[in-house]
């Protein structure tokens, strides 16, 4: 199991703070890249994240909500981040990119949003490290989890075993301790928290409960 805290939810005026807060407990380090194109907030972009993985020993997962993300993902790789994530409704060429990410050292991710369907994806996924389904609709933190779309996960987790395929199946989107259950007993592996982790008193604290609650939860 995953656990990796959203700085979308963190203080932006903090984020090395934010970070450090819970190093000792996460896994991963979930950074929203929004464009104010392809979704309507915007955030922050590479010049951040570079001084972001110089004060932080996580992993940062990148998670690009962004137009033409063939012209700005590889920067994030050869930055240092551990995985890129990038729209399939963005990208003219997925697998050409992820092709292009992993050559360049770092894991590819495909991230398909809230009223995308997953099953034009399926062939393609053996070019990808994993598959970052929205839970929302993309592009503002806060919002309450669908459970309607974890249909999707278990699409995914059945295609990936029956293909063996190494994937990591990641939800994005209103997880919390009740809805990090369900998205457990869908299949998914990897979990991205901001609200959850980053307005509770104890971050580091509620990356424990999250992590205690997937981790007793029976995996299909």
């Amino acid at each position: 199991m995953v656990i990796a805290p959203s700085l979308l939810a963190a203080d932006f005026a903090r984020l090395a703070d934010e970070a450090r807060s819970v190093e000792q407990d996460a896994d991963w380090l979930h950074v929203d890249v929004m464009d104010n194109h392809f979704v309507p907030n915007l955030t922050i972009g590479l010049p951040v994240v570079e001084s972001l993985l110089k004060t932080t020993s996580l992993p940062c997962d990148c998670h690009l909500m962004i137009e033409e993300p063939q012209r700005w993902a590889l920067g994030y790789a050869q930055a240092g981040a551990y995985n890129v994530s990038f729209h399939a409704e963005a990208a003219a060429d997925p697998v050409g990119l992820a092709r292009d990410l992993r050559a360049a050292g770092t894991r590819a991710g495909l991230a398909i949003d809230r009223d995308t369907p997953v099953e034009p994806y399926l062939e393609i996924l053996p070019h990808f490290d994993v598959l970052l389904v929205m839970t929302i609709k993309a592009g503002f933190g806060g919002q309450q989890f669908l459970p309607a779309l974890l249909e999707k996960v278990r699409t995914a987790r059945t295609h990936a075993r029956s293909g063996h395929l190494e994937l990591r199946i990641e939800v994005d989107g209103g997880i919390d301790e009740a809805s990090i259950a369900q998205a457990v007993a869908a299949g998914a592996d990897t979990f991205v928290a901001g609200t959850a982790v980053y307005r509770a008193d104890d971050p580091a604290e509620a990356v424990r409960r999250l992590r205690r609650v997937a981790e007793s939860t029976p995996a299909p």
